[in-house]
């Protein structure tokens, strides 16, 4: 063979070669890490999606972090995505700082809201009515996870209408431990809450009007993913980027996740299994 047979020749291992690295290179991400915050209405959407993804083939870690852990996940690649990110109002401190190192993907829930909440048999139909006899409620307001989005509306709450109480911080089933145990009593008591959650269906409650306007109006819960994803796991991108929700939906899941012995993975892939036509169109 003349020297320029074997350079031809050569060169076209080196094409081949070359090509099957870019290939390799290309090759869809299968292994993806989703985190969220442990709240009751984002265990619901964040199993719903993993099983989703992981019927396409996905395999799906699932990590709980705060509200702004989550976020940085997000924005550092050390999650792939994320299904509760709570906008305009709620997340928009994290929104704010990390918005060019996401990819914001638009709601996957409508209708969501946040705010205070008493049972219906308290005689108060406002925030402002709490300062009358914040005795009544001991003083307090009973809230979540310390620098979530909504403890923050709260501090300011108490701020803008004076109001004497202490924000008492502790997580979404703390807070629920201590509206049942009320509840049971017959007892006044104040939460911070918010839509879509559980205990809506469970007992008689209400928002109290907020007419300095501080939790803002109707929110949408959001899909955030990393800049990445759209690149290295197209398919998953897609799926993450047509997944939708009703809040109907949402807060039966929650209802069958709250039932003794309930596993939430499981209750998803109920859900799933039910709802193929909606799951489908999330991937078209």
């Amino acid at each position: 063979m003349s020297f320029l047979g074997r350079f031809v020749k050569s060169a076209a291992f080196a094409a081949a070669a070359l090509g099957l690295a870019a290939g390799a290179a290309q090759a869809e991400k299968k292994d993806l890490t989703i985190a969220y915050v442990e709240w009751s209405d984002a265990v619901v959407a964040t199993n719903v999606v993993k099983t989703a993804l992981e019927e396409k083939g996905y395999k799906v870690k699932i990590v709980p972090l705060s509200g702004a852990a989550m976020w940085q996940a997000v924005a550092t690649g050390e999650a792939d995505a994320m299904v509760a990110a709570w906008l305009p109002a709620t997340h928009a401190a994290y929104y704010a700082k990390l918005k060019d190192k996401v990819v914001d993907l638009g709601p996957n829930v409508t209708g969501a809201k946040i705010g205070w909440a008493v049972p219906t048999y308290v005689d108060i139909a406002s925030i402002e009515d709490i300062k009358k006899d914040p005795s009544k409620f001991g003083g307090k307001v009973i809230g979540i996870d310390p620098g979530a989005g909504l403890m923050k509306a709260s501090e300011k709450a108490i701020k803008e209408y004076d109001l004497p109480v202490k924000l008492i911080e502790g997580s979404d089933a703390t807070m629920v431990a201590a509206l049942k145990d009320a509840y049971a009593k017959k007892e006044p008591i104040v939460i911070t809450t918010w839509t879509p959650h559980w205990m809506f269906a469970e007992w008689d409650l209400k928002y109290l009007a907020d007419p300095k306007g501080v939790f803002g109006g109707e929110e949408t819960v959001n899909t955030v993913v990393s800049t990445k994803l759209k690149d290295e796991a197209p398919e998953a991108y897609k799926i993450l980027d047509g997944f939708k929700l009703s809040l109907d939906d949402e807060q039966k899941v929650m209802v069958e996740n709250n039932k003794p012995g309930a596993d939430p993975a499981a209750t998803a892939k109920a859900w799933v299994a039910a709802n193929k036509d909606k799951v489908d169109a999330w991937s078209k």
